[in-house]
Parts: C-alpha cells; sequence; structure tokens
C-alpha cells in the first residue's frame, strides 16, 4: 500500500519545511537549489521525516524537474 501527496515546491528558500495548507495542500520549502537533483533528494528528506518512515520508503512519482510533484509513501 502507498500514498500518493502533491506538494508545491519552493526551492532556494531561507529554511526547510514541509507544511499544510488549510485546503490540504502541501508545501515544501527547500534550502538547496534545483541542481543535480540536490532538491529533490532535500524533499525526500523532509518527507521522510513529516511521515516518520525511511528515506528509502519515499520516491518522486512524477514532477522530478517541475515545481508541483507526486511523491509516493511506501507504507
Amino acid at each position: 500500500m502507498s500514498t500518493v501527496v502533491q506538494i508545491k515546491v519552493k526551492p532556494q528558500s531561507r529554511v526547510s519545511a514541509l507544511t499544510q495548507d488549510q485546503d490540504g495542500q502541501w508545501m515544501a520549502q527547500i534550502k538547496s537549489l534545483p541542481v543535480d537533483g540536490k532538491a529533490n533528494e532535500e524533499l525526500i528528506g523532509l518527507v521522510a521525516k513529516q511521515f516518520g518512515c525511511a528515506k528509502s520508503r519515499v520516491s518522486i512519482k512524477s514532477g522530478a524537474a517541475s515545481r508541483m510533484k507526486l511523491v509516493r509513501i511506501e507504507d
């Protein structure tokens, strides 16, 4: 069983944070630059920490090169 979450990413932020709006939209602020997959790696770490799972259970399903990403979390 897996969960898929849509996350809007803002790279080059001052802090790294993963928050959810009142309407349920997830927003990730990432310190890393979107170069060589570094921002995606940081996003995976944030999602794993937020949902209390290992980084190996989190993957980017689609949108690896865009700001809107679908992230899969394996149970």
